[in-house]
């Protein structure tokens, strides 16, 4: 009797492994790893946004993995993710912190998830061309709580009620780490490369602990790339198996962000100088707001002691400079016409900018005319006797 009740008692307290403390948490960030994988490849770039396609052995693994590791639903992440996209930051966004509250989807962001996975319309309406094979069916959809269910069971087979612990880390890694994170900071706080339509962050240039998700920004810019690196110094973990999986052939790259070329001696822009512009809009947008930063150096800097202008006015100024000008309140306007009471350079940058934003966004133009308005905007930056301005348009006409 003593020994059935040990042999018990032995294996709650070790499972069948007898794994040692650090042994257990090298399990824990193996197996949540792979869900975070699982997530950013299968049901994010794969599944919401169709930027690449997955062979049969990686795609049907991912599914049964992540039905045993979070109980999600293929349909009902990219339906939510999808609409998202669709209303993003507006008041039938699922999880915008803008309008939402940053507390509220970092603290009930899973709740947040919940409630709209129950509104059939947004499932239905978003929710098309994800798996609805018989498994899917019958297992993965039907009984998505199974999958958890029998997870724990593993889990506590393998270490004892020890098991039970590594458990709710794994039920608690994708709420932690996308839900809040990627949901609330990502629109909340960090930096941007590139200017899009919503509040859109990259949390960290590293992208290795949520799978390359840190990159929230670049994604949101370039919503169908697989890739969500842009810059040199970010680093994209997702994309790195991608590749790997494509030299084996079990994944195709479908679409990733252009990539700018230039024609170095093109003295006037042509009309392969607006389809490139056009496409590369955002890296040109980026590369207006660096120039920008050139010319307020150069004009502010001499003037901090000259004009006597105030520390606060000048570094809110700077921002509002940075930001989409149709995003600026009327007081906001106020304070940059304030400011460019003292710069000329600084109120022709502005303007300029608003100029070229409008090439790409008159639909209604033919391309002619919008190549005469490239044409014409780059004659007077260069005629402006703005150095970064100048700078600026000899590169613009340049892409190819």
């Amino acid at each position: 009797m003593n020994t059935v009740f040990d042999a018990v008692l032995d294996f709650l307290s070790n499972g069948v492994t007898r794994a040692s403390g650090w042994q257990v948490v090298a399990y824990t960030m193996v197996v949540t790893h792979i869900t975070i994988v699982a997530v950013t490849i299968f049901l994010h770039r794969c599944q919401s946004h169709r930027a690449l396609d997955l062979h049969a052995i990686p795609s049907h693994f991912f599914r049964f993995w992540l039905w045993l590791t979070t109980g999600m639903v293929t349909k009902e992440f990219a339906a939510i993710h999808r609409k998202h996209h669709a209303k993003c930051e507006t008041e039938e966004d699922p999880h915008s912190p803008v309008t939402r509250g940053i507390k509220k989807v970092l603290l009930e962001g899973t709740e947040l998830y919940r409630a709209e996975s129950k509104n059939l319309e947004t499932i239905e309406k978003y929710g098309t061309g994800t798996p609805d094979d018989w498994i899917e069916r019958n297992l993965y959809t039907k009984h998505s709580a199974w999958g958890v269910v029998l997870m724990m069971i593993i889990d506590l087979a393998l270490f004892g009620v020890i098991g039970i612990t590594v458990w709710a880390v794994q039920m608690a890694w994708i709420p932690v780490t996308a839900t809040a994170i990627i949901n609330g900071i990502g629109h909340y706080w960090g930096y941007r490369n590139y200017d899009c339509a919503d509040a859109a962050t990259n949390v960290f240039p590293i992208g290795i602990l949520i799978g390359g998700e840190e990159l929230h920004n670049n994604h949101h810019t370039f919503g169908t790339s697989a890739k969500l690196s842009s810059k040199w110094y970010e680093f994209d973990i997702g994309w790195m198996y991608i590749r790997l999986m494509e030299m084996v052939g079990l994944a195709k790259v479908k679409k990733v962000a252009p990539t700018p070329k230039f024609a170095t001696a093109k003295l006037v822009a042509d009309l392969d100088t607006l389809q490139a512009v056009i496409a590369n809009r955002y890296d040109v947008m980026a590369k207006y707001a660096k120039s920008l930063k050139r010319t307020w150096q150069a004009e502010i800097e001499p003037l901090k002691e000259t004009a006597k202008l105030e520390p606060g006015f000048l570094k809110s100024s700077k921002k509002l400079l940075q930001r989409e000008p149709a995003k600026l309140e009327t007081p906001q306007k106020q304070q940059l016409t304030e400011l460019f009471l003292h710069s000329k350079a600084l109120q022709t940058m502005h303007e300029m900018r608003v100029e070229l934003g409008a090439i790409w966004e008159r639909s209604h133009f033919t391309r002619d005319q919008l190549l005469q308005q490239l044409q014409d905007w780059c004659a007077r930056a260069e005629a402006s006797g703005i150095h970064a301005l100048q700078d600026f348009s000899r590169r613009l006409r340049s892409y190819a």
